[in-house]
């Protein structure tokens, strides 16, 4: 009820507002998106949160993650596993930020996502960058290595689920102005499934090259995330459409 939200007494002026800003909509166009920069700012932001979103590597663990776990010495049922479980953490940590998106607020989220898939991903890189080679050329993670770096992916995951991965959709469907909107997202989605193609397919040539060296890539990515989230992502919790 907006009477819940605004209270009884805003709520004529309230349904006023928003019934102008409707009736002043038109069919979005991306020549509104332009700016001095090619594009508007906000653009921009919101292009650097789609990317960010998937050049952190996350799609590298759902798509490889049995394939990689097997690679450092896993059994393919124990990759199997793995990669259940790994999917079901990643389902279960998006419903906590859910829950916390509102009471904590998007920002907060996402740099402390950006912390924990630096530290999370820097301990991978490490493992696998050190770990001695086999006759094939892969990394064997003996001793306790193996189980760290289990705990460091799914941590990772933990990590992602409840910032990244949920938060960057509400910011995109928060942060642009309404007469831009639809438009701006459209281009902040097609950003996001660009990255994902190219983080997707040039993954088999970074395992090739090495896989320390490939999550050595995505740590960078997440340090460089949180400084842009520092930077340039305003928080839009407890803001209303209208005034964005």
């Amino acid at each position: 009820m907006l009477t819940d939200i605004v209270g009884q007494r805003q709520v004529d002026a309230k349904v006023a507002e928003i019934r102008r800003t409707i009736s002043t909509e038109r069919r979005p166009r991306l020549a509104d998106l332009r700016g001095r920069a090619g594009l508007l700012p906000i653009v921009w932001v919101g292009i650097g949160l789609s990317v960010f979103q998937q050049f952190v590597g996350i799609n590298v663990i759902f798509y490889y993650s049995s394939v990689l776990w097997q690679a450092v010495g896993f059994t393919e049922r124990q990759a199997l596993a793995i990669t259940m479980i790994t999917g079901l953490t990643n389902i279960l940590t998006t419903f906590i930020a859910i829950a916390l998106v509102d009471r904590v607020g998007r920002k907060p989220l996402l740099l402390a996502g950006s912390a924990g898939m630096t530290a999370t991903l820097g301990t991978m890189a490490y493992l696998f960058g050190t770990a001695p080679l086999d006759v094939y050329g892969s990394p064997v993670l003996q001793g306790p290595h193996g189980l760290v770096a289990l705990a460091a992916a799914n941590l990772y995951v933990v990590f992602f689920g409840l910032s990244w991965g949920p938060i960057v959709w509400v910011l995109l469907g928060e942060m642009f102005p309404n007469r831009i909107r639809a438009a701006a997202l459209s281009v902040g989605a097609s950003a996001q499934w660009i990255a994902n193609f190219l983080v997707s397919t040039t993954f088999p040539v970074l395992k090739n090259v090495g896989l320390g060296f490939a999550y050595g890539l995505y740590a960078l990515a997440a340090v460089v995330s949180f400084v842009f989230v520092l930077t340039l992502v305003r928080e839009t919790k407890g803001r209303e459409l209208e005034t964005m």
